[in-house]
């Protein structure tokens, strides 16, 4: 159980058309995630998903059964906010269970679901602290063992990694993932980070303002982009657009990505001069200002000493190259 329909939902907050006809279907058991830019629409979209706002028109089906009119909390949903709004009075194992004990769950029922959730998310140590006693890692882990014990149909996660450092993040970002294969539920997440996307996701849902960009594995949607937001979107670097006419290309405009760029102090098809160098110890990103390219960033793994001044050549792998029409969209 957990099916997910949209069938042209859109969404308007006086005459401002925030979400313009979205239309799609996510399967029992998926995990897709919807990315995009800041104001693109993806909380919103999520919010009309919980119940939390009203679309404007359009269909939202859970399982099979329209939901448009149904309140949030009988939609079989439970929702990770980026904000970990837990009750700062009760402990770990009364903030977990209380939508169960509002619910009318017998407690021992309560006591189970708790029981499994907090040995799922190791936090058998803490059930009897408050929040104000646990880190950021640990109260995100919280509210999702909040959202474990209802036990529902889809689980819905407003970026809820956001207010974490990138080490807790990593870290729970992994434990997110676990959950999902020990589960076997259907996610749904939104995020604007595109490495949360590609590492998170059975399929990305690429939102720009309003609309949906494109869909796809995250693999798809890194070697088969359907139009230049998408490219410079995934992937990061992001994709370098080259002007075709500068290079001698029909299409109107060359995407290259940086990790599919080589350099040589002495040869290659486009001549630049280094403008900085971004030393990662794993790779190293080179800032090239060429004569006919412009300028471009190439990823080289691993430790590659190049002083700003100093002239390199840059090649692009001839396979791994994009085209683009006037309007945008991939030529394929």
């Amino acid at each position: 159980m957990g099916s997910l329909k949209l069938e042209n939902v859109k969404k308007s907050f006086g005459n401002v058309e925030v979400l313009k006809g979205i239309d799609l279907e996510v399967k029992e058991g998926e995990f897709v995630v919807f990315v995009g830019p800041s104001g693109c629409g993806k909380s919103t979209l999520l919010r009309i998903v919980a119940g939390l706002e009203d679309a404007t028109s359009g269909v939202v089906q859970i399982d099979g059964r329209a939901v448009n009119k149904v309140p949030p909390a009988k939609r079989g949903i439970a929702m990770v906010f980026q904000t970990y709004a837990l009750y700062p009075h009760l402990t770990v194992r009364n903030n977990m269970g209380l939508g169960l004990k509002q619910a009318g769950t017998a407690a021992e029922e309560i006591g189970k679901r708790i029981a499994v959730a907090s040995t799922m998310l190791s936090l058998e140590p803490y059930l009897e602290r408050r929040p104000a006693e646990l880190s950021g890692g640990q109260r995100q882990r919280v509210a999702i063992g909040r959202a474990v014990v209802r036990e529902p149909k889809l689980f819905l996660f407003d970026e809820p990694l956001s207010n974490l450092d990138a080490a807790l993040r990593v870290n729970t970002r992994l434990e997110i993932a676990q959950l999902h294969r020990r589960l076997s539920a259907t996610m749904v997440y939104v995020t604007h980070d595109q490495v949360e996307a590609m590492t998170l996701a059975n399929k990305i849902v690429v939102l720009n303002a309003g609309r949906i960009e494109q869909i796809g594995a995250p693999m798809e949607l890194y070697n088969s982009p359907a139009n230049m937001f998408v490219a410079g979107f995934i992937g990061s670097p992001r994709m370098n657009f080259i002007e075709g006419s500068k290079i001698g290309d029909t299409a109107t405009t060359v995407g290259v990505r940086p990790e599919h760029l080589t350099v040589d102090a002495k040869s290659g098809t486009w001549k630049g001069t280094v403008i900085h160098a971004e030393h990662l110890g794993a790779d190293t990103n080179l800032y090239l200002d060429c004569e006919k390219a412009g300028l471009l960033t190439a990823r080289i793994f691993g430790v590659y000493n190049a002083e700003p001044g100093a002239t390199l050549y840059a090649t692009p792998d001839p396979q791994r190259t994009y085209r683009f029409d006037a309007e945008g969209q991939a030529i394929r």
